[in-house]
């Protein structure tokens, strides 16, 4: 199923359309006479020149062949056309290692089907500039083993109709659900009492919103917010990026600290300092404190 979202000023109009987008290892036996195929024996070498390989790319090898079984007949040739591929377009050694063991079902993928329409789309469709496109891969991996026309492009089109400008710090959400878990967002944000237009002016300043699970960072830290903090929800549309921050290593310690000297800050200046900025603002509000009485 792959949802369309239409935006004007004022609204989200949602209209969904129904299509259905052990290890082991085998000696080598010697050559019984110069005459005998070397088919057993080729195989073994090349099994391990491909663990070889993988290792030299800090790939594990034994979490390879268990998520992709098919590498163990793939030629090492495959391999090295996927690494070819990912370098033709900017992307590190090391990095190219860090995506690999990630997504180990790409060793065995063929680069013309695969990999080469990711970045025709990326280029074409998204228009990323050529040196944002290996960043875009580095930042999000998972672009590479996402199906460019059921996944990649459907919400290109629904992110591009919200408004959104996808450059390499936005690609991440391309490989997100429209139905699963992006409108899921949007919905819950809608829910707290925000007009459809107020929805989308938030992701749109803090995109990273789309990126957040409902459960284990919306609803814990708007109860907090809410309950604890007794504030308006005014302030989160003012500073929606109240929940990139962590519940319990900042705003609880934060809030607080405040509570306990009968201080009161807005969120930004609250949550967008360092620790050390932090304690000497608080400082200062209580110096300020002796100063008037």
């Amino acid at each position: 199923m792959i949802p369309r979202l239409t935006t004007t000023s004022t609204s989200i109009s949602i209209s969904i359309s129904h299509q259905k987008p052990h290890l082991f290892f085998s000696p080598l036996k010697p050559l019984q006479t110069p005459s005998l195929s070397l088919s057993t024996t080729d195989t073994g070498l090349q099994f391990r020149r491909k663990l070889l390989y993988l290792e030299s790319l800090n790939v594990n090898s034994l979490k390879a062949l268990l998520k992709n079984p098919q590498f163990r007949s793939s030629s090492l040739q495959t391999l090295q056309s996927v690494e070819n591929c990912l370098i033709s377009f900017g992307i590190s050694r090391s990095s190219l290692g860090r995506i690999l063991d990630m997504y180990p079902l790409l060793l065995s993928s063929d680069p013309h089907l695969h990999l080469y329409p990711v970045f025709d789309f990326l280029i074409n469709d998204v228009q990323l500039p050529f040196p944002d496109v290996s960043k875009s891969i580095i930042r999000c991996p998972r672009l590479l083993v996402s199906n460019v026309d059921h996944q990649l492009r459907p919400t290109f089109y629904f992110l591009r109709k919200l408004g959104f400008k996808i450059d390499c710090h936005t690609t991440v959400l391309l490989v997100s659900s429209v139905e699963n878990t992006l409108l899921p967002k949007l919905y819950f944000l809608r829910s707290l009492g925000f007009s459809d237009s107020e929805v989308v002016n938030l992701v749109l300043r803090s995109p990273a919103l789309l990126t957040y699970s409902i459960q284990n960072n919306f609803k814990p830290k708007l109860e907090y917010f809410l309950k604890e903090m007794k504030r308006d929800l005014k302030e989160i549309k003012r500073f929606p990026q109240y929940f990139s921050f962590s519940l319990e290593g900042k705003i609880k310690p934060r809030h607080r600290l405040l509570v306990e000297h009968g201080f009161s800050m807005s969120l930004s200046d609250m949550l967008k300092v360092s620790d050390g900025e932090f304690n000497v603002r608080l400082i200062e509000m209580r110096l300020q404190l002796i100063d008037h009485l």
